[in-house]
């Protein structure tokens, strides 16, 4: 067969059966991604013949004797095509995952289908950006500019990669070959408990290509915990790389090596096991209950009662719960309950992993490569200096990537057999096994004065940790930030992590905070209505300010700095906009319209210890080199580092030269989460930029004989007095006496402070239908200093589009036998670009106490207040009210229906 790929001819002959997407990646053109492999996404978007097509449902077959065009056949580096450079200066991505099919999309469109994007995009999903971006994109409106020197803080500044990016070369995990490579594909448990009796291997080692089957025989038998902590001793050590025990319907039970990913899957379907299926639990409730199926034995000190299946349990009083309610004039109970949903990334979980002068190397999708490092030197007793972890660039995480889940089973066959292995999860594993949001179960009891002030906060959180106990405890410990929000002198919190047969839960966007804060701002909003109250006034009312303890668990002291009213100025500015803006217009007769808001308060770090260490050298080419162990998966902060560096270096960004990612090549770095990302690694880039620039500045100083009180940074020189002396004249005369100006500083996460949100919504519900349409989305946050506008208008529009999708489209559907039904992007339906209203962002004017220019991270809170501002609106709309998540159309149908039955007398 004869095909022309990006204006070059030759002639190939494609696998049975294989589509076009890894035809081409096979040929090189690694712009083309997988995300799906079932034409949900458009990652894998390509011209045929100039039209776009998803080439993982197009047969390579079809290509023969016509036109492919990839995102690198339409432009490079320094000569973009047109919507590439819109989408570089819009900025229209994050990740960047979807950035090349969203181009090759976008790049077709007539006038009429700009006009249409609901439609138009309908093909294309991002789970980034909420989509804002991509629509300034598509329409030529730029939001990013340049930076003058010593300037940069303040400025939306493109990120690093901007141009790599939208021109597909800039690479993600799996973006790369091997000679020699093998593939390793994983054969799942299809019970939800169950104990392996034997596995008979001889069908699979029979397929031609297939060269290991590796059971739970053949790897190490070390106990460790998947998630990713600097101290793992806050997780339980309840793992193995593979089992004897089955605990989830999905969970690995045997891995198969083989030349080609097609051999390794025809090497699972053939291995025999035989199980002994044991009696499984699904509910937590249940599974505390006694006689309920046990999951482990008592193998960790940190599992509290296996007997119970509770791995944690928290219980904490501040003042007298009872006193508080009995001085109550009105009180509030309610059980709300926020389901177990996906990350979604587009790119999925993988790892290759090779040998090189006996070291391992392993390339991984991973929000920590440094701790992902220290894991695997001790499942395979390494030493560290006999190993290499480290990332290209991360599709997505979302802290769906704050655990190490791919890269143990690469490096193991890798070390087994000396040969370069790839494992590559498909959208079905990650759906199945990867770790999803903790679903939990909260009542929420208030009591308070006429006037609206608390006397008495009480919770009872029953979380679901499903098979293995990864982030179970400090998700748990996490969702007292939720009761920390109020002001209350009399406060309760009761809290469980449980064990079930489902799949392990684990870190997710508001880790442990988004569940708590539906079921506090939904249970405000109710006490509020009680009290004949609005419910803005009842949370000016009670929020915390500064000054105040912020008591959640405990009344000792703790590390957080609370100087600024950042959280009562949000609600401000939502207040505000709600009354002077009142949205889209209502769609007409049978549409109910209301109004909600919700707000919430999120530490800046996590209370664990948390280790960054940059550093920063003046390179003999008058660059700078900022190295830096954090991860770059679209939250933005190597776009915030590199900023923070060239503003404390008077130079630009484009001086800067960033290195990420890599333990050969930079310090320690406990990872991208937990918005640590800015305020602990970027705490540690500010204090290697200002060392580096004290001792040029001292150089400098010396060399004119000028006191340095009287030089200052001037892009690539120094002004001393009246004198300019240029860097490369500094740096030359360094060199002569063996000076460098090089230095290393770290920076840890104490103290903490506090970022705050709150949204509001307008919303109209259809009376039949239970459709919601979005009217009117604002959301304020307290971000501090702003380093990059741009990026901040994205992460917060980004936020508020997945709150809507969890609120509203999303659940981890599991049957009777706790098998995932809906495990593709078709039926567990994260948000398209028609689902997603624009939302308008207000930044609070602020100035943190203890971040890096005292700036805050804010990627991470903005999602806490979306779903109970949704509710709260569905409530007002309906007067009914809805305390389980998500609201879909089926659900809202059904209560309406049976509160209209209740009020007519009629029988449902």
């Amino acid at each position: 067969m004869t095909y022309l790929v990006n204006g070059r001819s030759f002639d190939e002959e494609p696998e049975p059966g294989q589509c076009l997407r890894t035809f081409l990646r096979a040929l090189g053109h690694y712009g083309v991604k997988k995300g799906c492999d079932a034409g949900d996404c458009g990652a894998c978007t390509v011209w045929l013949d100039g039209e776009p097509v998803h080439s993982c449902i197009t047969p390579a077959f079809r290509a023969d004797g016509r036109e492919v065009t990839t995102i690198e056949g339409i432009g490079s580096p320094g000569h973009l095509h047109p919507v590439q450079r819109q989408f570089r200066d819009a900025p229209g991505f994050q990740c960047g995952f979807c950035t090349a099919g969203m181009i090759m999309t976008s790049a077709t469109f007539t006038e009429a289908q700009k006009a249409d994007l609901p439609r138009a995009l309908k093909g294309n999903l991002c789970r980034c950006t909420g989509y804002r971006g991509i629509e300034d994109a598509v329409n030529g409106v730029a939001g990013v500019a340049e930076a003058a020197p010593g300037k940069a803080v303040g400025t939306s500044v493109n990120a690093p990669a901007a141009e790599d990016v939208v021109t597909g070369r800039a690479e993600f995990t799996m973006d790369t070959h091997i000679d020699g490579m093998l593939h390793l594909k994983v054969l799942h448990s299809p019970h939800a408990h169950a104990r392996i009796v034997s596995i008979d291997k001889t069908d699979a080692l029979a397929v031609p290509g297939v060269h290991r089957v590796y059971t739970w025989e053949d790897v190490p038998r070390r106990r460790f915990t998947t998630a990713i902590h600097t101290d793992h001793l806050v997780d339980p050590d309840d793992t193995h790389i593979l089992d004897r025990t089955v605990r989830f319907a999905g969970q690995r039970v045997v891995a198969v090596l083989a030349d080609s990913v097609r051999a390794a899957e025809e090497g699972c379907r053939r291995v025999a096991v035989e199980y002994e299926v044991l009696p499984a639990v699904f509910d937590p409730e249940e599974a505390m209950a006694d006689g309920a199926p046990q999951l482990h034995e008592a193998v960790d000190p940190f599992v509290l009662d296996p007997v119970h299946n509770t791995l944690v349990e928290i219980h904490s009083q501040i003042g007298d719960i009872d006193a508080g309610f009995a001085e109550a004039d009105v009180i509030h109970e309610g059980t709300y309950f926020s389901p177990r949903v996906q990350h979604a990334h587009l790119e999925t979980h993988g790892s290759i992993a090779w040998m090189e002068n006996g070291r391992l190397n392993v390339r991984t999708s991973s929000q920590s490569p440094s701790i992902a490092k220290v894991k695997l030197a001790h499942l395979f007793a390494l030493r560290p200096d006999r190993l290499r972890v480290f990332c290209a660039r991360v599709g997505g995480g979302f802290g769906g990537k704050q655990e190490v889940i791919s890269e143990d089973l690469a490096a193991l066959a890798t070390l087994d057999t000396g040969r370069p292995v790839s494992f590559e999860y498909t959208r079905e594993e990650e759906f199945t096994t990867a770790s999803p949001r903790h679903p939990m179960t909260l009542t929420v009891k208030l009591g308070a004065k006429a006037d609206g002030t608390l006397t008495a906060f009480q919770v009872r959180n029953v979380s679901n940790t499903g098979a293995y106990g990864n982030h179970a405890g400090e998700t748990l410990y996490a969702g007292g930030a939720a009761v920390m929000i109020y002001r209350c002198p009399h406060k309760k919190y009761d809290a469980f992590s449980v064990y079930t047969n489902t799949v392990p839960s684990g870190a997710l966007r508001g880790y442990g905070m988004t569940q708590p804060a539906f079921a506090v701002e939904s249970a405000m909003d109710e006490l509020a209505r009680a009290l004949h109250m609005d419910p803005l006034a009842l949370r000016r009312r009670n929020i915390v300010r500064p000054g105040d303890p912020l008591l959640a668990l405990h009344e000792g002291p703790d590390d957080v700095v609370f100087t600024e009213d950042g959280l009562g100025k949000c609600l401000d500015l939502v207040g505000e906009a709600m009354a002077r803006t009142a949205g889209e217009p209502s769609p007409g007769p049978g549409w109910l319209v209301g109004s909600g808001v919700a707000s919430s308060l999120h530490e800046t770090a996590p209370p664990t210890e948390h280790l960054s260490e940059a550093w920063v050298t003046l390179g003999d080419d008058l660059m700078y080199e900022l190295a830096v162990g954090t991860v770059e998966f679209g939250e933005g902060t190597s776009t915030a580092h590199v900023q923070i560096a060239a503003n404390q270096l008077g130079t630009t960004p484009a001086r800067i030269r960033l290195v990420q990612s890599d333990t050969d090549r930079t310090g320690f770095d406990t990872g991208a989460f937990a918005s640590a990302g800015l305020f602990v690694a970027g705490n540690a880039v500010l204090r290697a930029a200002n060392a580096v620039r004290d001792r040029i500045l001292e150089s400098a100083a010396a060399y004119t004989g000028t006191h340095v009180v009287m030089c200052s940074m001037d892009d690539d020189g120094v002004l001393c007095g009246d004198r300019r002396v240029s860097l490369a004249e500094l740096v030359a005369a360094a060199r002569a006496r063996g000076i460098r100006f090089t230095a290393a500083r770290k920076a840890y996460g104490s103290p903490r402070s506090v970022t705050s949100n709150a949204q509001g919504f307008r919303i109209a519900v259809h009376r039949v239908t239970g459709e919601i349409r979005i009217l009117y989305s604002v959301q304020a946050t307290d971000a501090a200093v702003i380093i990059n506008p741009a990026q901040v208008r994205g992460q917060v529009e980004g936020g508020v589009a997945q709150g809507i999708g969890f609120a509203l489209t999303e659940n981890h559907q599991v049957d009777a036998d706790g098998v995932m039904v809906n495990p593709n992007f078709r039926n567990y339906r994260i948000p398209a670009y028609a689902d997603i209203p624009r939302t308008e962002v207000l930044l609070v004017d602020s100035a943190d106490s203890v971040g890096p220019l005292r700036s805050k991270g804010i990627a991470e809170c903005c999602i806490n207040p979306v779903a109970p501002a949704l509710a709260n609106a569905l409530h007002d709309a309906t007067g009914v009210r809805y305390r389980a998540l998500p609201l879909t159309p089926e659900r809202i149908y059904r209560q309406l229906s049976e509160s209209a039955a209740v009020t007519t007398g009629l029988s449902t």
